[in-house]
């Protein structure tokens, strides 16, 4: 069960400029404010299932959060990775329906949630939040589509060598300017590249033997980057 938390307002909230919240007006985020419930899930701890209906957004305060779908076979796809800023669950509730995947925290995280009446409210009378919704949802679709045709088209050492670029653009590093900022199980990594386990272990040792990265446990240490974007075969 999550744990409550004091949050400081939305207007100083240290996340705010990162967040779709950044576009609202002042009295709309006022409202936010004194209406959203902030708790904090522990590493591991589930926020929402697969399958059951929406009942507000999810504002992420601090931590990392995955998003992952259960495939017919059972196994898990990762779809996203929600940082610091992000909102979660608005697809569901835009659309009126079931969440199509589960939010698990990747570490203890502290995040905030907003009623389902209050945020479809004001973003109706909210021009400008509306803007920002709406270009939100058209950069997630656009990455869908991108994620489709690399999943179709590319060698599965281009995608994982993307996933690591990826993976660092969205948590960042630590501050030796190497490591990225999350850990990631070997089960993890391969559901991002869309692979079996086995196959993201192999090619995890042979970027290694190459001398690209440097494993330690489930640090990942990004060592020959130049060689990491040239291995990825980005075109954008």
């Amino acid at each position: 069960m999550a744990t409550s938390f004091h949050n400081p307002s939305c207007q100083h909230c240290k996340d705010r400029f990162s967040s779709i919240f950044c576009k609202a007006e002042q009295c709309n985020l006022e409202q936010i404010s004194d209406a959203k419930v902030c708790s904090v899930y522990k590493k591991g701890q589930v926020i929402f299932h697969e399958g059951a209906y929406p009942f507000g957004v999810y504002c992420i305060n601090d931590g990392k959060i995955k998003l992952s779908h259960s495939g017919d076979d059972g196994r898990e796809q990762i779809i996203r990775l929600v940082k610091a800023g992000d909102i979660m669950g608005y697809k569901a509730l835009l659309s009126n329906e079931r969440y199509t995947a589960t939010a698990t925290a990747l570490e203890d995280s502290s995040i905030c949630f907003i009623p389902k009446d209050l945020f479809l409210s004001i973003l109706q009378k909210d021009a400008a939040l509306s803007f920002e919704m709406m270009r939100i949802l058209s950069s997630e679709l656009r990455k869908a589509e991108l994620k489709i045709t690399h999943l179709a088209q590319k060698p599965v050492r281009e995608r994982l060598a993307e996933t690591l670029l990826f993976i660092k653009e969205t948590y960042g590093l630590e501050e030796d300017g190497h490591t990225l900022s999350v850990r990631l199980s070997r089960e993890e990594i391969a559901n991002l590249v869309g692979t079996a386990t086995e196959s993201a272990i192999r090619l995890l040792s042979e970027f290694k033997k190459d001398g690209m990265i440097e494993l330690e446990g489930k640090k990942i240490r990004l060592l020959d980057l130049t060689e990491i974007i040239r291995t990825a075969n980005l075109q954008d």
